[in-house]
């Protein structure tokens, strides 16, 4: 059966089993893959993945599988089970899928790949960060180029598919001078064309020439109160903390630390925070939202005010609130009117946080990190390297003490930052 036709055959196949509502979901991924391990080629390969997602509702109860075999006795087996699932589960009013909309059908990206291109490019790329970088060890590097099919149906009537392809660039390098050694680094971008250099994309050439100054990292002693300078790859893992309290979880639970905060100032003025699945400016986005709507653009938080959640239509349901027209991702935030160096040189003291680790915030939005790959700014200038340190502070308070935005803004292919500064941040060492 075409791909297609899997979709209606499985959708009609569950409505002659019983299930009043139904949606299914056939994701069909080839990926071309070229590794480097130790700064040597080691693999080139292809491979072919295919998912349908079932989906069925009886009387509120909701059952769901997830196959990788897309024949008719496949199907027809997950079906049983799905019915099976959904006679079992506890009913919930929440539980519904799409109404009907506009068939559609969207693409975006090239449509074949160009392996020698891919292996032109990574060929110079260890060229290049051997010469450029003589202490830099690469430990590993990744550049595929990902292919994706996505076709959603409901019982609704709902017939939405997709095409999305991009290629893919993940390098991980320590480096090494004598016994002294850097922190591990890594970084992944996504662009449509492999048309630059890899080392010119996102912030690959940066991050290898801070690994090799970071293997003279100093350890730092006491505490203080000062500010951070968030790094464009420090700050997409910020923004997933934030929010997280959006989403479906915490506020059907009704512990958000956003609960209450729709249309209120959650953060200083100068912050706006889009997602935006359907730019031309980012590679990698998407047409279909994991609910099965046409995504749409939106903007999360509007010069600080808090413009929407990020609810699914079972989170909607749940809570009574709007939906979001998307799943969230593909982040922009817009400029702000300082430069980096601007901003460096009002520091008084306080760290360049360009990678953190630590497990995710409390109820309360409290949050505790070590600092990694960071440096420490004093007087104005980023003074040196330093091993890893303790930051901590609360979520909405680091909103709330936004200081500065960089108009320099790092486009990472799946995302597009700058840095941002925080001032009254607890930083301590040993």
């Amino acid at each position: 059966m075409k791909k297609r036709d899997i979709t209606e055959y499985s959708v009609e196949a569950m409505r002659k089993a019983g299930l009043q509502r139904s949606e299914c979901l056939l994701r069909d991924t080839r990926k071309d893959e070229l590794n480097v391990d130790s700064g040597e080629m080691s693999l080139l390969r292809t491979t072919d993945n295919t998912s349908l997602i079932l989906t069925g509702i009886l009387d509120d109860k909701k059952g769901t599988i997830s196959i990788n075999k897309i024949d008719r006795l496949s199907i027809d087996e997950a079906v049983t089970t799905v019915l099976d699932l959904a006679k079992s589960s506890e009913a919930d009013s929440a539980n519904d899928i799409p109404p009907s909309q506009p068939a559609a059908e969207f693409e975006r990206g090239p449509v074949a790949v160009d392996l020698d291109l891919m292996y032109s490019r990574m060929k110079d790329f260890i060229k290049y960060s051997g010469e450029r970088y003589p202490s830099l060890i690469l430990e590993q590097a990744i550049l595929d180029f990902t292919n994706t099919h996505k076709y959603y149906r409901n019982s609704n009537g709902v017939d939405l598919q997709s095409r999305c392809s991009s290629y893919n660039f993940s390098p991980m390098f320590t480096s090494k001078e004598g016994t002294d050694t850097s922190s591990f680094n890594y970084v992944a971008i996504s662009t449509a064309e492999l048309d630059r250099n890899l080392h010119e994309c996102g912030t690959v050439d940066l991050l290898m020439r801070q690994s090799t100054e970071q293997v003279r990292s100093r350890e730092f002693q006491g505490k203080f109160n000062g500010d951070i300078i968030i790094t464009p790859d420090c700050l997409g893992s910020i923004l997933q903390m934030i929010v997280s309290y959006l989403s479906d979880y915490p506020m059907i639970k009704g512990t958000s630390i956003f609960q209450d905060s729709l249309g209120m100032q959650i953060a200083d003025p100068q912050l706006t925070l889009h997602s935006r699945p359907l730019s031309d400016e980012l590679a990698e986005g998407y047409f279909i939202t994991y609910d099965g709507f046409k995504a749409e653009n939106s903007t999360i938080i509007s010069e600080g005010i808090l413009k929407s959640f990020l609810l699914s239509l079972y989170g909607a349901n749940k809570t009574e609130k709007t939906r979001a027209v998307n799943s969230g991702g593909a982040y922009v935030v817009d400029p702000g009117e300082y430069t980096f160096d601007e901003m460096t040189r009002s520091v008084e003291r306080g760290i360049l946080l360009c990678r953190f680790a630590g497990g995710m915030p409390s109820e309360s939005g409290d949050f505790s990190a070590v600092a990694k790959n960071s440096y420490y700014i004093e007087n104005g200038e980023v003074a040196y390297p330093v091993k890893e340190i303790m930051i901590s502070g609360n979520l909405l308070n680091l909103l709330k003490n936004i200081k500065r935005i960089s108009s320099e803004r790092v486009n990472f292919g799946d995302a597009v930052l700058p840095w941002i500064q925080v001032e009254n941040m607890t930083i301590f060492g040993k």
